[in-house]
């Protein structure tokens, strides 16, 4: 397999991190993009607050006169745990900027060039709050806004050679889940309880199911949504 060279978000923490040990021990090239450097990283890494948009637009521009970019993963994201009547819109726009509006950007930076090279993968990562989910109005509605975009970009880009799907994770061992399910708390074992599994996901497995979408074998897949969740989204 040639070496592809693979843009991921996020990609110095949980998931993204874990996605780009996996890629990188692959065979693939990877480019990570995050607020904040890690040592050791398997790849290039670039420091930008994609929450800016121009520093985001800087950044891509930056990226695109050096690398051709293969595949996208648009990992980065950001909830803010609110219950209906206290949802702050400045909270609503953080979640928009960040889940989505940078997911936009990035991808109509390197859509171009994939088209022109008759190949191209795409990965969104949402969440299972796409099916609903308590004091979680503006992630949900970002996250669900993600999954149209999936979906309107595989019929966009399919006659290019270029598939476009979701991995939706239910609750998994990252920063961000911990800021809310600390060990051993209450939260925790309500998130446990809403798994059929029992326990909690790790980045390794969502890692492993973004990379099933990048292979070659899934070329024929585009427009979907795997819900990685131990279950979780089954009614």
């Amino acid at each position: 397999m040639m070496k592809r060279n693979v843009l991921i978000t996020g990609a110095t923490k949980g998931i993204g991190l874990a996605l780009s040990r996996l890629l990188a021990d692959s065979n693939y090239s990877v480019i990570g993009i995050a607020k904040n450097r890690v040592e050791e990283f398997p790849g290039r890494q670039f420091t930008c607050d994609l929450g800016d948009a121009e520093e985001t637009a800087d950044l891509l521009a930056r990226i695109q006169a050096q690398t051709p970019i293969d595949a996208i993963i648009n990992n980065v994201g950001i909830a803010h745990p609110e219950p209906l009547g206290s949802v702050t819109l400045a909270h609503l726009h953080d979640c928009y900027e960040l889940n989505v509006r940078a997911a936009v950007q990035i991808t109509q930076a390197f859509a171009p060039s994939m088209k022109e090279r008759g190949w191209g993968r795409i990965v969104n990562i949402a969440s299972r709050a796409i099916l609903g989910a308590k004091n979680r109005t503006s992630y949900s509605a970002a996250k669900s806004a993600l999954i149209g975009c999936t979906r309107t970009w595989a019929l966009e880009l399919a006659p290019f050679g270029i598939t476009v799907n979701a991995v939706a994770p239910g609750p998994t061992e990252t920063e961000l889940f911990r800021q809310r399910h600390r060990a051993g708390s209450e939260e925790e074992a309500k998130a446990i309880a809403s798994i059929p599994m029992g326990r909690i996901g790790k980045p390794e497995e969502i890692a492993a199911a973004i990379a099933f979408f990048l292979s070659e074998g899934a070329g024929f897949v585009t427009g979907q949504t795997l819900h990685v969740d131990g279950g979780g989204s089954l009614p």
